[in-house]
């Protein structure tokens, strides 16, 4: 190998140690530190590489934090990245907390940013109240007219109740429920919409915000329309279903009655059976009668003619269709 090969690969391996020198050992990012005010080590930079932290983060939060005034504790952000939290929001939160006169220490931050609770986000919101829009709450007022609300909530983020509070969810849920009570208990549906503001007072007093990340200042009615007549919807299914009822029991009746006849008819065919067959015998008894001298020949002739005087009345007795 000749002399400037030698002196290139020389070259090259001074620059890559130079690089590892500088990576390992970020003497710059020190230096801006230092510039910044921030008290820090450059063994503590490079014990940061080590436990996978990068130290350009904790710089930028450390300088951040000191220009605003505030003293934090380089090992405890180290600390808090380990934990999987976004320190630069956090440092974000503390700073903008403190410039609005909001009470945020940095174990309350670090805990609402661990929580899932973008912290920034909840002082920004405690500064700039968010508003809330609900979808459409349908209610029936006493006089059974639907109505059909949509309000707009005003909260700001309540810092002491952000871990372990609840979310928007509830606090819709919440105040939808406020809405269906305050406008079932109206006597009229007239009576809210000339006051649709009286079911803001109501929601209001309940204290919905109770056990949420939220505090509501306002609940303001943005619309209200008329719905179905619910009242008049229900009298008829209940008059439909009374006409089913008794159309049902005057079907049962009939059938009854039906069956009656039907019991009835074949009553009366068994007892012309019986007849018949009575009539039947009657032969075989007077030839009985005749062997045994019971009856004598005069006194069938007698019985044959009463018989015919009988056939005859019947037959004169009959109406005669005239054609």
């Amino acid at each position: 190998m000749d002399q400037t090969g030698i002196i290139a690969i020389a070259v090259f391996a001074g620059l890559v140690a130079l690089w590892l020198i500088f990576y390992f050992i970020p003497v710059g990012l020190w230096f801006s530190a230092l510039v910044s005010g921030v008290r820090i080590s450059l063994l503590q930079l490079i014990l940061m590489r080590w436990r996978k932290v990068p130290p350009s983060v904790i710089v930028s939060s450390m300088s951040e934090s000191t220009k605003a005034g505030l003293s934090l504790d380089p090992n405890e952000l180290e600390a808090h990245f380990l934990a999987g939290g976004n320190v630069p929001n956090v440092v974000h939160a503390l700073v903008s907390a403190q410039k609005a006169n909001i009470q945020l220490d940095f174990k309350m931050a670090t805990a609402i940013d661990l929580a899932g609770r973008d912290v920034f986000e909840a002082v920004q919101m405690s500064v700039n109240p968010k508003v809330i829009n609900t979808p459409p709450v349908a209610a029936v007022a006493k006089d059974g007219i639907q109505l059909i609300a949509k309000a707009r909530v005003t909260v700001r983020a309540n810092i002491k109740q952000l871990v372990g509070g609840a979310g928007e969810e509830t606090v819709l849920a919440r105040v939808g429920e406020g809405i269906v009570s305050s406008i079932g208990s109206a006597v009229s549906h007239k009576v809210v919409l000339e006051n649709p503001d009286s079911i803001s007072r109501v929601v209001l007093d309940k204290g919905l915000d109770a056990g949420t990340a939220f505090e509501i200042l306002s609940i303001d009615i943005a619309d209200i329309d008329v719905g179905k007549n619910i009242g008049a919807q229900l009298q008829m299914d209940q008059a439909q279903a009374d006409k089913n009822i008794a159309q049902a029991k005057a079907e049962e009746r009939r059938a009854m009655a039906v069956a009656l006849e039907q019991e009835n008819r074949a009553k009366a065919q068994d007892a012309r059976a019986k007849v018949i067959l009575a009539e039947a015998e009657v032969p075989l008894a007077m030839a009985e009668a005749f062997r045994n001298g019971n009856l004598g020949i005069m006194d069938y002739y007698k019985m044959k003619n009463v018989m015919a005087d009988t056939a005859m009345r019947e037959a004169i007795s009959k109406p005669v269709d005239k054609k």
